[in-house]
């Protein structure tokens, strides 16, 4: 049998290691996760609750328009019904778009490093992936400008960006949509939108008034903490969500994930608190870099990406011996890093005094090694 010819330069997606694994291979009794940008505080009560409600229907299946979450939603971006697609994971609208735009003789323009799923779901479509460096970790918008052309069909921008935390402040992005071509789709994904503190972030949604070619792409896995239900969503315009639904599969996103997410939608001051102990969270860890001088990039995510000086995958591997899984830089392209999720202040407090030891272990080895 012969596969696709450009899956045979693909990779799967490796997620961080499980904490059952780390236990088992390491003999630990606690271990603390920090690799995949979950959120620490669960979710809201609300959700769990209204889970537990939905178990004596899960013979049934969901409404494929998820209308409740749907109305919900609308309203509280602050759009029409229409101008929402629902996803199994923000991940799989980016596969809805690509399913849709890219094919064999176009091409799409995105940051490098950034979001993988935007490069791996282009290729399997036989797109042309065109990827532009960032600029000291932030998109470089003058080059990726450069880089469309008639072909191009979809621009990608993740802000805050993963793995380095940085955004597209509102005059960027609106120079930038100036200049973009009407035939050429530009998606900002913000599934770290609700953690984002920057007073100049750009409100994507009024936007949408002025720009008819722009999608947004947000989740319910982060803030707010549904990420084993996947869902997410994007919001466009009504032509263009009517011109890409047949790409979207039935029924997907279940009842679970449409009724904790309803919920979830409810209880505004359980993701505000979340956001706030996230920017205090970051805080504990700007402290750290900066008494160590370590290199980092202010983040507007729940997430930072530290630059040791040395191998990521050391770094790794020091933490997870110690029970803490964290994501090597040498996976995304930052190769003497590591990207960090924001825990809790305990495990904040846990992760940095294990960093420490590691740094003073590395200093006494270099003097020795020197003397």
């Amino acid at each position: 049998m012969k596969v696709k010819q450009q899956l045979k330069q693909l990779k799967p997606y490796q997620p961080g290691k499980p904490i059952e694994e780390v236990k088992r291979e390491y003999r630990l009794e606690t271990v603390i996760k920090l690799a995949s940008n979950e959120n620490p505080y669960g979710c809201s009560p609300l959700a769990q609750q209204a889970i537990m409600k939905e178990l004596d229907y899960l013979a049934l299946y969901p409404d494929g328009y998820s209308r409740s979450l749907r109305e919900a939603l609308a309203k509280h971006v602050g759009v029409n019904e229409k101008q929402l697609i629902f996803g199994n994971g923000s991940d799989e609208v980016v596969q809805i778009v690509c399913r849709a735009f890219l094919q064999k003789g176009t091409n799409t323009v995105m940051a490098t490093p950034t979001f993988p799923q935007y490069r791996h779901n282009a290729i399997i479509e036989g797109a042309e992936v065109r990827e532009i460096p960032l600029q000291d970790g932030h998109h470089h918008l003058e080059a990726m400008l450069e880089a469309i052309d008639d072909d191009t069909r979809v621009v990608w921008i993740c802000s805050p960006n993963n793995p380095t935390g940085t955004y597209v402040n509102d005059a960027s992005l609106r120079a930038f949509l100036d200049k973009v071509p009407k035939h050429v789709l530009v998606v900002v994904d913000e599934a770290y939108y609700e953690y984002v503190q920057a007073e100049d972030y750009p409100n994507t949604v009024s936007l949408l008034q002025q720009y008819e070619n722009m999608m947004i792409l947000r989740t319910f896995s982060k803030a707010y903490g549904l990420a084993a239900l996947r869902i997410g969503y994007g919001i466009a315009h009504e032509h263009i969500l009517q011109a890409i639904e047949p790409a979207r599969e039935p029924f997907n996103t279940s009842r679970l994930a449409q009724v904790a997410a309803l919920a979830a939608l409810n209880d505004q001051t359980f993701i505000e608190q979340c956001a706030q102990k996230n920017k205090q969270g970051l805080s504990q860890f700007y402290t750290f870099c900066d008494e160590h001088s370590l290199h980092y990039y202010k983040s507007e995510g729940n997430f930072i990406l530290i630059d040791f000086g040395f191998s990521g995958d050391e770094v790794f591997t020091y933490l997870l011996q110690r029970g803490i899984i964290v994501r090597s830089g040498c996976a995304l392209g930052f190769p003497t890093a590591v990207r960090i999720t924001v825990g809790s202040p305990e495990q904040n407090e846990t992760i940095i005094r294990v960093l420490t030891n590691m740094l003073k272990e590395r200093s006494e080895q270099f003097c020795e090694e020197t003397f």
